[in-house]
């Protein structure tokens, strides 16, 4: 809750005239990215979103807030970067605790399940990846000489579920076996691209012509360069299976091939890349003890892996 001193403590550390808090408001994202979060009013109107951080959260909450200012500075669209401070900082260590401020952007609701099959939202998530690809460059803070490993990953996944789900673990393991004999080999040898690494349309404000703003970046860094793609098209499956061939994947990938973002080498696994991607849902679903969803995406891993030719056609890969 954001009292009368809290609202007053953080408005001095901004240098803001804060009005009153937005209960009302509706914040898209995940809420599990802070400790608390609400949208704030100053007195003219404009709205921000204020975020409370766990303490062990903040070291990745500035680096989060420092990457956004510099890519938006190297002319990425649709990042909006946290407000700098009193003190030209990100994060405000307050007598109320750590804050963080950003604008709130307004936008245009999805219509579940039915936007899979609106084929401008796949070219504008296209050229955000593309701009992204072209524009992030070296980034300050990050080695790309050390990516995200997604099959050392994913093994130390199985053998944990080996010991603590072996029901989990015996439904899964012809999938992980397709893997390891497929594109796990040549995995850690492919090119990688700094990425936002939750890419999908829920973290997405959308316009009602394109993209206002991509939000959720805490899973960002060096990974495959085809991670954020894979990303996106496996979670619009999951969202409508009848998506995967819908018109938001195709003029997703046609784009992309277009551009020449995905290479032939990266066309070749994608379609593994898209299915190993579940391993790391699924794991967060068991962290967060929810078995419905568990079970579903247990039978979704399965599905991908019984219609793979099938996919791999149709995305003329």
């Amino acid at each position: 809750m954001i009292t009368r001193d809290i609202l007053d403590e953080v408005a001095r550390a901004w240098d803001l005239s804060l009005h009153r808090p937005r209960n009302d408001i509706e914040i898209a994202g995940s809420p599990e990215r802070c400790a608390f979060r609400c949208v704030v009013e100053d007195v003219s109107g404009r709205l921000y979103i204020l975020e409370r951080l766990s303490p062990e959260s903040i070291p990745h909450k500035r680096r989060i807030a420092e990457t956004l200012h510099l890519l938006q500075q190297r002319g990425i669209s649709a990042v909006e970067p946290y407000l700098q401070g009193q003190d030209r900082g990100y994060v405000a260590d307050l007598m109320h605790g750590s804050w963080q401020m950003i604008p709130y952007v307004d936008g245009t609701a999805l219509q579940r399940p039915d936007y899979v099959f609106e084929g401008w939202r796949g070219r504008a998530l296209a050229d955000f990846l593309g701009s992204l690809r072209s524009r992030s460059g070296v980034m300050p803070g990050f080695s790309p000489d050390r990516p995200f490993s997604l099959p050392e990953f994913i093994r130390g996944f199985m053998e944990k579920l080996q010991q603590h789900d072996p029901d989990i673990h015996s439904r899964v393991q012809p999938v992980f076996a397709h893997l390891e004999r497929g594109s796990f080999p040549a995995h850690d040898e492919l090119p990688v691209a700094f990425c936002h690494g939750d890419y999908h349309p829920l973290n997405v404000i959308w316009s009602s012509r394109g993209i206002a703003a991509v939000i959720d970046w805490e899973f960002l860094g060096y990974k495959h360069e085809l991670y954020d793609a894979a990303n996106l098209v496996g979670c619009i499956g999951m969202e409508l299976p009848q998506g995967l061939t819908g018109e938001l994947v195709l003029s997703f990938l046609r784009r992309l091939l277009r551009k020449g973002f995905i290479t032939p080498q990266g066309g070749a696994h994608l379609f593994d890349l898209v299915l190993a991607q579940r391993f790391a849902w699924l794991s967060e679903w068991l962290h967060k003890s929810d078995r419905e969803m568990v079970d579903l995406e247990c039978v979704y891993i399965s599905l991908l892996h019984e219609n793979r030719d099938v996919l791999r056609r149709i995305w003329g890969l």
